[in-house]
């Protein structure tokens, strides 16, 4: 029998993963000037209408794709068998662990998005740190 506290966790990050995904989607230029800022954003939109094009649809592909894996982590999260939550729980702290790293590597080169990038690593330790918790919490339920 698997963990409720798998299950608040899948859906929480699907909750965030699917409203970050929908607000990408539809809403680029906003969250873009509220996560940069105003003249960071004018710099990520593009010099040209063609630049300009091709960004919202990466931008638009990107919130879709998280907007998939979000619903993604809802489905998991009805999963009750406890060696496949705790493999999950272990490969989502190495994706996250691997998203602050390649923030650190590439994204510090860029001068216009360094500037958020202790925020941004903070966020992916965060989310790792919730499985940590959570791979603990089984560890200790199931040798206790």
């Amino acid at each position: 029998m698997g963990s409720s506290g798998f299950r608040v966790i899948c859906l929480l990050h699907s909750m965030v993963a699917v409203t970050c995904g929908a607000m990408m989607m539809f809403y680029t230029r906003e969250i873009t000037v509220f996560g940069h800022g105003k003249e960071t954003a004018i710099k990520l939109q593009g010099s040209t209408p063609h630049d300009e094009l091709l960004i919202r649809t990466s931008e638009s592909f990107s919130g879709l794709l998280l907007f998939v894996i979000g619903f993604l982590l809802f489905m998991v999260s009805f999963v009750k068998d406890s060696k496949f939550q705790s493999f999950f729980a272990k490969g989502c702290v190495l994706l996250h662990l691997a998203m602050a790293i390649w923030r650190i590597n590439f994204e510090m080169k860029l001068e216009d998005l360094a500037r958020d990038l202790p925020r941004q690593v903070i966020g992916d330790v965060a989310l790792a740190l919730s499985w940590v918790f959570f791979l603990v919490y089984s560890w200790r339920e199931k040798y206790d």
